[in-house]
């Protein structure tokens, strides 16, 4: 007797009143209306995710750049030899390593240091004596030349978007490094 009066409400000395049957559920147009409302905000939206995720890449690649150039100024320091990080290019994009100089004139890779690479969908400009900074026992620069102390990288995917584009390293003779952003 009680499960048939679930649907129906008390209103005082014998008044019932029959409530309304609350559905359960959604339609299928109010799915498909949900399914539509994503989609719009998926195409509007998309454009700016992958921007977003190409600056990030184009970020993580030239702050690692810049973190293995403090890393070998940090080791030529401690180890009172002189280091250098070289730029080498190749089919995959431009590689960089640390190395060490053993004497006057031979340069080994640091064991515990591997190559990194800066991906080829990044244009890459080094503008540095012989393709390398040589940082001396001291932190300062060995190889430093006014004219030749940079590296560029520059995304053409952001440059199309009209983003800044650019990252820029620089050294200096004191064997300090410089990051900047700018837009081509």
């Amino acid at each position: 007797m009680m499960k048939r009066l679930e649907n129906f409400e008390d209103k005082g000395p014998f008044q019932l009143v029959k409530r309304p049957m609350t559905r359960k559920g959604l339609s299928v147009l109010e799915i498909l209306l949900v399914i539509a409302i994503i989609g719009a905000l998926t195409v509007l939206f998309y454009p700016r995710v992958m921007n977003t995720q190409e600056k990030r890449e184009l970020e993580n690649t030239a702050r690692d750049v810049l973190t293995t150039l403090q890393h070998a100024k940090f080791q030529a320091v401690k180890t009172k030899i002189n280091h250098r990080v070289s730029f080498v290019t190749s089919t995959r994009g431009w590689i960089f390593t640390v190395e060490k100089q053993d004497d006057q004139s031979q340069w080994n890779e640091m064991q515990e240091f591997m190559k990194k690479t800066i991906p080829s969908k990044y244009v890459v400009t080094v503008n540095l004596p012989g393709q390398a900074v040589v940082f001396s026992p001291l932190g300062f620069i060995a190889n430093f030349s006014s004219s030749q102390n940079s590296i560029t990288l520059q995304s053409p995917k952001l440059k199309s978007y009209d983003q800044p584009d650019l990252r820029i390293i620089n050294v200096f003779a004191g064997g300090s490094v410089q990051y900047t952003k700018s837009q081509s």
